[in-house]
């Protein structure tokens, strides 16, 4: 299983593709240097799988590569975060 986790700004959000089918995606408000995600779905098909995991760690290994921070208003990237608190550095207070 192959993953690739890319940013679509024209739709504010980023993808996970699984074997080049979308598998989930993770969607956010831009406020300046500050991405906002509101909402993050995992195609039932590739629930349980850690497709929602790979998406969330790559989504921010590449705003960590950015210098961009976060503002999880989403309950899963929040969780997330939680569990893996080398990404908590990433966390902002919202703008």
């Amino acid at each position: 299983m192959s993953t690739l986790v890319e940013d679509d700004p024209a739709k504010h959000r980023f993808e996970i593709l699984v074997d080049d089918a979308l598998a989930g995606f993770t969607a956010y408000l831009p406020r300046g240097e500050v991405l906002v995600f509101t909402h993050t779905e995992v195609d039932p098909r590739f629930q349980n799988m850690g497709v929602g995991a790979a998406l969330i760690r790559g989504t921010l290994d590449q705003l960590r590569e950015r210098g961009t921070t976060v503002v999880p208003r989403c309950p899963f990237m929040a969780a997330f975060i939680d569990r893996h608190p080398e990404y908590a550095d990433l966390v902002t207070p919202e703008p």
